[in-house]
């Protein structure tokens, strides 16, 4: 959508551009003084588009800017009255009209505390506020970013009157356009999932209206928003919406705008779940899935893996790319977890297991030594996947996917729980498994990502993927192949597919090695007779002819 719209894409590289000059250079920073921002921006909106609602309907509605505010600072004073800010004056409408040196001292010293001291069930958001910390430091980037804000809400209302594109559409896009450029904030494993891939994980697993859904280390919310985005988009289909085209990697996709009603929105909102270790990326989470029009996310501060985590078989549907770097503390690691490791990785798809509900599905993208490696952890693992799960899937993925954030090669793994954790088992509950070699996923594998013509292998993996058949799924030579459970077991629950792929050897003919001399000599000599190339003196002409009297 914005690469269609270049005065959209250009205001906001000049938002990304004045903070960086002005002295945020840290993307991860610039993002989250963005995001303060646009929720100042968005608050005054919502609060605004309610009253004028409420009037036409007759009904009471108070606003969260009428009346007075105590800082919490003076609340304990004698007289803290006299200290009253009126809070008409904190809206992003009020505040826009001052003077830079005026407007940044108003923002960081009345508006920022005030959105923080929002009352913490007033939203998720403003609960997750609390640490948050205000530090644009010149009145004149303040200035600019308000102005260039402002620019870009009015460039997204006359886009979406014009073309038709709900504003809530273009709002979630632009959001998304700015995640993009924490290209540089990979460390830590902290790591965007490119948007295809999600796209592909989402139609594999096939999320539905009702089903709980999760990811246990979610980052800015893009599983929780791609699975969000494949139920609306099946909604719109059942409701008979037939105008829907292909994205630029082969995905239908259409959102909000598209008739969601009010009772399949409020199933949709209470049905997400993220939670994640990083208290900004939870505030950037909590951003991306309300501008994509889910007014109350569920996106938490939790460690998942730790003590303090107690849920179990709580959810349908689990879509997640789990870090994969570092160990964590053994001793914070929550019992119930079976794994004798404190490898990240591993513990993450245990975890994800034991979180699914029986019958309940998980696509996870694991780090590819989790396929073979050799420790009795890991081993462990796979023999839980296979043995108390139905282990549908293993799709390898190139190892530029993640370019430029990490090099490692990954793969897909997609899962449903039979046997719970403690449950004997009788019969393992996978029968076969269905490996994918993917070589390509549309996009340059190099630093720079660029689109390539077609799909790569994205539409061949979910087309192949839901036909996958015992029967006629055996040519291990083909990119795709069905393995039986007995077969894995022989070899030590081993899924690298390398271990069952089998190469096709093409038998090459070659020349006589007299004709492949004859030719090096002719290419240094020309045509001649025997009799003047015996003459040739020439270094490597003597050479080659006492080869071919070797070799004749």
């Amino acid at each position: 959508m914005l690469q269609n719209n270049p005065e959209l894409k250009s205001k906001i590289d000049q938002l990304w551009n004045k903070f960086w000059s002005g002295g945020i250079s840290n993307p991860l920073t610039a993002i989250e003084q963005i995001t303060y921002l646009l929720f100042m921006k968005r608050l005054d909106e919502l609060d605004l588009k309610r009253q004028a609602d409420a009037e036409w309907t007759e009904e009471a509605y108070t606003s969260k800017f009428e009346g007075q505010w105590i800082p919490p600072e003076y609340r304990n004073w004698e007289k803290p009255e006299q200290y009253a800010i009126e809070k008409q004056t904190l809206r992003w409408s009020e505040f826009k009209r001052m003077q830079a040196e005026e407007m940044l001292q108003h923002v960081q010293g009345k508006v920022f505390p005030f959105l923080k001291d929002l009352n913490g069930a007033e939203s998720n958001f403003t609960h997750h506020m609390k640490n948050a910390v205000f530090i644009i430091p010149k009145p004149a980037l303040l200035v600019e970013a308000v102005k260039t804000i402002d620019e870009i809400f009015a460039v997204m209302e006359k886009d979406s009157a014009e073309n038709g594109q709900a504003f809530q559409d273009i709002q979630g896009d632009v959001y998304e356009m700015l995640l993009s450029e924490i290209a540089t904030a990979g460390k830590n494993g902290q790591f965007r999932t490119p948007r295809h891939i999600i796209k592909l994980l989402a139609d594999l697993v096939q999320p539905q209206l009702g089903h709980k859904i999760a990811d246990p280390a979610c980052g800015s919310g893009g599983f929780l928003l791609g699975a969000y985005q494949y139920i609306v988009t099946q909604l719109a289909i059942k409701a008979g919406a037939n105008n829907l085209t292909p994205d630029e990697d082969g995905f239908v996709r259409t959102s909000v705008a598209a008739a969601l009603t009010e009772k399949a929105q409020a199933i949709l909102s209470a049905s997400l779940w993220g939670y994640d270790i990083d208290s900004t990326m939870v505030r950037l989470g909590l951003m991306n899935l309300m501008m994509h029009g889910i007014d109350e996310p569920n996106i938490d501060y939790k460690d998942t893996l730790s003590k303090s985590y107690t849920q179990e078989a709580e959810y349908d549907i689990i879509m997640a790319n789990p870090p994969f770097t570092g160990s964590i503390d053994k001793g914070d690691i929550n019992e119930n977890l079976q794994l004798s490791t404190t490898k990240s990785e591993l513990l993450f798809v245990e975890n994800i297991y034991r979180l699914l509900k029986k019958g309940g599905t998980a696509g996870v993208i694991v780090p590819q030594g989790v396929l073979f490696g050799s420790g009795k952890a890991f081993k462990d693992l796979r023999k839980i996947l296979v043995e108390r799960c139905d282990l549908k899937a293993v799709i390898t993925m190139p190892s530029g996917v993640f370019k430029p954030y990490a090099g490692v090669s990954t793969a897909i793994l997609l899962f449903t729980k039979v046997w719970g954790p403690k449950d004997k088992v009788t019969q393992a509950a996978t029968e076969n498994v269905w490996f994918y070699e993917m070589a390509a996923d549309g996009y340059s594998l190099d630093d720079k990502r660029a689109k390539q013509e077609g799909y790569g292998d994205l539409q061949n993996i979910i087309e192949k993927y839901h036909a996958r058949n015992v029967e006629t799924d055996t040519d291990r030579t083909a990119k795709s192949f069905m393995v039986c459970c007995s077969t894995i077991e022989a070899e030590g629950y081993d899924l690298s597919l390398n271990r069952y792929k089998e190469d096709v050897f093409e038998e090459v003919h070659y020349d006589a090695p007299s004709m492949i001399l004859d030719r090096l000599i002719q290419a240094e000599v020309g045509e001649v007779d025997d009799a003047e190339l015996a003459n040739v003196q020439s270094g490597i002409v003597r050479e080659l002819l006492e080869l071919k009297g070797m070799v004749g």
